[in-house]
């Protein structure tokens, strides 16, 4: 597939107050992003809330995702397990169903060691599906260091990493050691911000886009900043940047995706309640989060 640039949305699962995911939802959520302009989607992440959906609802979201989207964008479906057969599973599955691309994370708990690590993403390639490497070192406790990376990179059909170490030298080196050494060769390797507020800094090490949180709220805004990056205006890319940032620290002000959800639902587009363990959002988090909207003239009821 061609290389992955720009905004990748990794969309949210709609529910019903009764706790059911919004099918119809999730369509209109699909519309949205298309109509926005956004370069790319990425259900079934942990934004997505995977931890608590059944295998019958995500193949359901998959089908969904692969009948709306149908092939307008790359579709980029979340497979990852800390059981390496499972990921392996989940990636056939993303693969069987019609997406263009899976998103493996590092095993989360079990804290692989470096050669674990290398054998899992080797496994889960196999299948045949090109395969996004998500770095995120906050929610799995193993951070995967360049040199693993690099060699990961080297198994074909890995064609980039969501770098959300929180680390930009770390990402600086990613770019640096890696994604260089690709560009001519093999369709490149992405490298892919995991934090909406290190999109611009990563771009501007050379880095290729986000998988955002913020852009299920405001994809055109989230895609412009990218694209400017993408064209070498980091002017215009520091002024999106900066408008943005009020709602990139509400939308975090709790574990995601309690607040983007709740920002959603107030902006009249399907978003609902988390499921547990995730509760509601506190009512602290209510006035900064309806605030930074308001700047953005995003909505709110």
């Amino acid at each position: 597939m061609q290389m992955l640039r720009g905004t990748f949305t990794a969309l949210i699962t709609p529910m019903k107050e009764n706790g059911e995911v919004d099918y119809e939802g999730f369509r209109r959520l699909i519309g949205f992003q298309l109509k926005a302009g956004i370069d790319g989607l990425v259900p079934l992440g942990t934004t997505g809330e995977t931890p608590t959906l059944e295998e019958e609802e995500e193949e359901e979201l998959i089908r969904i995702a692969v009948e709306e989207v149908g092939g307008a964008v790359p579709l980029i479906i979340g497979a990852g397990s800390n059981d390496t057969k499972y990921a392996v599973k989940y990636v056939r599955r993303a693969r069987d169903l019609g997406a263009d691309a899976a998103l493996v994370v590092t095993p989360y708990y079990n804290k692989p060691n470096d050669e674990g690590l290398y054998r899992h993403f080797e496994a889960t390639a196999k299948e045949g599906l090109p395969i996004v490497v998500y770095n995120i070192a906050s929610r799995t406790g193993r951070n995967i260091p360049t040199v693993l990376l690099e060699r990961i990179a080297g198994i074909p059909g890995i064609i980039g990493v969501k770098e959300a170490s929180g680390d930009i030298n770390q990402m600086g080196e990613v770019i640096g050691a890696i994604a260089a050494k690709r560009q001519t060769r093999d369709g490149g390797f992405a490298v892919l911000s995991g934090d909406d507020g290190l999109t611009l800094p990563l771009m501007a090490l050379g880095g290729d886009g986000v998988v955002s949180v913020i852009s299920n709220l405001a994809p055109a805004q989230t895609a412009a900043l990218t694209r400017a990056c993408l064209a070498g205006d980091f002017t215009e890319a520091r002024r999106i940047h900066y408008e943005l940032l009020p709602l990139i620290k509400a939308v975090f002000i709790e574990t995601n995706p309690v607040p983007i959800k709740a920002a959603m639902t107030w902006a009249g587009l399907p978003g609902g309640p988390t499921r547990l363990p995730l509760g509601p959002l506190a009512k602290a988090g209510e006035g900064p989060l309806r605030a930074a909207m308001e700047k953005l003239a995003l909505q709110t009821r």
